[in-house]
């Protein structure tokens, strides 16, 4: 009979790689950044404008104070200077987290048919295509296999009141997941999308309504709670080690069970 390793196979101890889309205490990214150093992982933490360092600078202490980055994701320059820098710092990269999402407001809040083009072709730049963009500067510094991971939304699968044109930008985003997950495979790069229900976070806060959601997930989820960014970085934590290194191109949702709500 074969002798479990599991507790091991949780350990990132030696594991390093990026984390992105830090913009305060209640970020995805900060949790998963508290839930990577917990099991000994090395990482870098991005955050999108020099706006943000007043409310990310207090978190480093409470992430294993990792080396902060400023990456404007639409910058060629600036998203190829982060990942020259992990190159610089660890010749390798074993994990990237992708935790961006914008859309302007005008458009976010108002319905998918009246979207602009320029408005629709920015959300899927930032939240889905960087995600691409990032992958293609990971794989050649994860020679010997790597996680890569993004967050969605079961707004890409259902058409969820008041998310508009995040809906189709977030399936785009699960679409590429399977693709990039069929792509780098060969190369041991596993590729995997959270789906993580209602969160108060910052980018959450632009959507119409979103009370009104985050109370339905707190009332009709099975165990009637949020989801919280803790849960997310645990999740995270999970994929990017050995205890799922047969897992990849999934949908994994951690909603308290929302989505079988719908």
């Amino acid at each position: 009979m074969s002798t479990s390793t599991l507790p091991g196979d949780f350990s990132l101890e030696g594991r390093v790689g990026i984390v992105t889309g830090l913009a305060n205490e209640n970020s995805i990214a900060y949790g998963c950044a508290r839930a990577l150093s917990a099991l000994g992982a090395e990482f870098m933490v991005t955050y999108a404008s020099p706006r943000a360092e007043r409310f990310v600078t207090p978190l480093a202490e409470a992430m294993g104070n990792p080396e902060y980055q400023l990456c404007d994701v639409q910058d060629p320059d600036s998203l190829a200077g982060l990942f020259r820098r992990a190159e610089e710092r660890w010749g390798r990269l074993d994990f990237v987290i992708h935790s961006i999402a914008f859309a302007p407001l005008e458009d976010l809040h108002g319905r998918l048919t009246d979207s602009s083009s320029a408005g629709f072709t920015q959300a899927m730049d930032v939240s889905c295509h960087s995600f691409i963009r990032m992958a293609h500067h990971a794989e050649p510094l994860m020679s010997e296999g790597g996680s890569l991971i993004c967050m969605t939304y079961h707004g890409a699968d259902q058409a969820v009141a008041n998310y508009g044109l995040m809906g189709p930008v977030k399936a785009a985003l699960e679409s590429s997941t399977r693709y990039l997950a069929t792509e780098l495979g060969p190369a041991g790069i596993r590729v995997n999308a959270i789906s993580p229900g209602p969160i108060r976070t910052r980018a959450a806060s632009g959507l119409k309504d979103f009370e009104e959601l985050a109370t339905d997930g707190e009332t009709r989820s099975p165990l009637g709670r949020l989801a919280t960014v803790e849960d997310i970085g645990n999740t995270a934590a999970w994929l990017i080690s050995d205890a799922g290194s047969a897992v990849t191109g999934g949908i994994h949702y951690v909603d308290a069970g929302h989505h079988i709500q719908f």
